[in-house]
């Protein structure tokens, strides 16, 4: 050890042995795995949570989001990073971990949810099961916010069902491939820093996605028509890992805890904002916006009409949730 280091050594030790000296408690840092870029609204919403907890807590508990990818945990699989540990903190897209938790694909039932109000409604019913999975998997859910509207991205005009057969369609999860395969396109399941090598390298023709994400990712680059299919609503959850919860005072977790609680509806306030900001973009860098012709969307419908009923067998939990839903939002 050279003679420094040595020095620096002694004076820790001894300033930490003199007495009435007080030992200044080590800040509480947590890094944050977000699989979307850095402007997305969703990484915006994570640094204003991670500043306002460190405000609130003064300094004690300080997160760092890491956006892109950046700490090498794939979006589809961060229910089983959080849970494990490998990460204290991530934010994913609840239907692309189905493969952990079958009943997060709930809001992808094609043609389910309508609009917000909606949403609302279903989460009111599915929320607490999705937390108590959740917990069971050793995380805890901080706040929730979804996806602006949805939809189809080609290089082409597409005017009828027939125009769909053979497209290579980037897809979320099973239930969204299990749609485009419906539709005679080729499903191509990809997480979001897969999407533009993917359109680059010619792997896929088409995209499902909200205009936040083509916007983020500069689709105009690569393909031409947008459609406003509002085909399915997907949700984000800031999750914490639950032993790295448990060191924190419980005082401190009641603090955060109700950060998310309020921040929240902000949050969704900014989804709101999306579509339209973002469809006004996509037109001002040439790609056409327009909503599908009515006979393609009732195609698109007719095709996908079972797969809520089917969603429900294959997850029997999902079944009170979607009558009760139906009932709510007056479609029983």
């Amino acid at each position: 050890m050279l003679r420094r280091d040595v020095m620096k050594v002694a004076g820790a030790a001894a300033l930490a042995a003199a007495p009435g000296v007080a030992r200044a408690q080590a800040p509480t840092r947590w890094d944050i795995s977000i699989p979307w870029g850095p402007s997305e609204f969703h990484t915006v919403n994570a640094q204003r949570f991670a500043t306002e907890v460190r405000n609130a807590t003064n300094g004690a508990v300080q997160m760092t989001v890491h956006a892109g990818g950046s700490l090498g945990v794939r979006a589809n699989e961060t229910v089983r990073a959080v849970g494990d540990g490998v990460v204290p903190m991530a934010e994913f897209a609840a239907f692309q971990n189905v493969g952990d938790l079958p009943i997060l694909g709930i809001e992808s039932i094609p043609f389910l949810i309508s609009n917000y109000d909606e949403l609302q409604i279903m989460h009111s019913l599915v929320r607490p099961i999705w937390e108590r999975e959740l917990e069971r998997r050793n995380q805890t859910v901080l706040y929730m916010c979804p996806w602006p509207t949805q939809l189809f991205y080609f290089k082409r005009p597409i005017a009828s069902a027939a125009d769909l057969r053979g497209i290579r369609m980037r897809t979320y999860d099973r239930v969204t491939a299990e749609m485009c395969t419906r539709l005679g396109m080729v499903p191509q399941q990809l997480t979001n820093p897969d999407v533009v090598p993917a359109l680059a390298s010619g792997r896929v023709d088409a995209v499902m996605t909200s205009g936040t994400t083509a916007v983020a990712q500069r689709y105009w680059e690569f393909l031409k028509h947008a459609y406003v299919t509002n085909h399915l609503w997907a949700t984000n959850l800031m999750v914490v890992n639950n032993d790295a919860w448990r060191r924190l005072p419980a005082a401190t977790r009641t603090t955060i805890a109700d950060l998310g609680k309020r921040l929240e509806p902000e949050f969704w306030n900014v989804s709101k904002g999306e579509h339209t900001l973002r469809m006004g973009e996509l037109q001002q860098n040439g790609m056409i916006v327009e909503d599908p012709a009515p006979a393609l969307l009732q195609a698109v419908r007719q095709a996908t009409a079972t797969m809520g009923d089917e969603f429900a067998r294959a997850n029997p939990v999902a079944a009170p949730i979607l009558q009760q839903f139906r009932q709510r939002v007056g479609r029983a």
